[in-house]
């Protein structure tokens, strides 16, 4: 492990450019007429996709709103973990994970009212997602992740403390009653459903 350190989304104005100009010149395949979803995802709404990514999308509004909470990075086992650390108070600590694919940007809006309520959180980047990422080493699996994770609340000094996961982040949940044993009260999870008995421990 490493001393965290504090990070800052910058994206340079030219690596935006230059994606603005390769989503502009795509070159959209034929697609069989009325096959739809039939054979994978359907030409229109990729191209949907990409006309909101070059056209819609605000890469600066959402730095912005993610550099308003304190974020970090540090390396476990190998690999460069990007979190955000949000301070509330005496409250139980949390540590939300998200899913795939996603990113922390799923909890913005719960982290000013949790740390209001007193909550210190700790929300990181999924190995390989976004700023945690490119993955160094193979066999990043639920498990390892459990790991990371209860090494990187250790490193924070948290000793006790609660856990949310949502798709695939819930699936660490049964691994964070070893990984985390005497420190982890319990947990909850979204994306129900695909929820299997058993994942949710309280």
């Amino acid at each position: 492990m490493s001393t965290p350190q504090p990070f800052r989304i910058d994206i340079p104005q030219a690596d935006l450019d230059d994606l603005a100009g390769r989503l502009a010149l795509t070159r959209w395949p034929d697609e069989l007429p009325g096959a739809g979803w039939d054979y994978g995802v359907a030409r229109d709404r990729v191209r949907e996709v990409a006309a909101y990514w070059h056209q819609g999308y605000d890469w600066h509004a959402w730095a912005a709103r993610l550099n308003a909470v304190p974020q970090f990075t540090t390396v476990i086992d190998g690999q460069k973990i990007h979190f955000l650390h949000a301070r509330g108070g005496t409250g139980l600590p949390l540590l939300l994970c998200h899913g795939w694919p996603s990113t922390p940007a799923d909890f913005l809006e719960l982290i000013g009212p949790l740390a209001d309520a007193g909550f210190d959180l700790v929300i990181p980047s999924m190995p390989g997602y976004g700023f945690s990422g490119p993955t160094t080493s193979p066999g990043w699996d639920v498990a390892r992740i459990a790991r990371a994770y209860a090494e990187l609340m250790a490193l924070l000094g948290y000793d006790r403390y609660g856990a949310h996961g949502g798709d695939w982040a819930r699936e660490s949940s049964r691994n964070w009653r070893v990984s985390a044993s005497g420190t982890w009260p319990g947990s909850t999870c979204t994306d129900s459903s695909r929820f299997r008995p058993g994942i949710l421990a309280s």
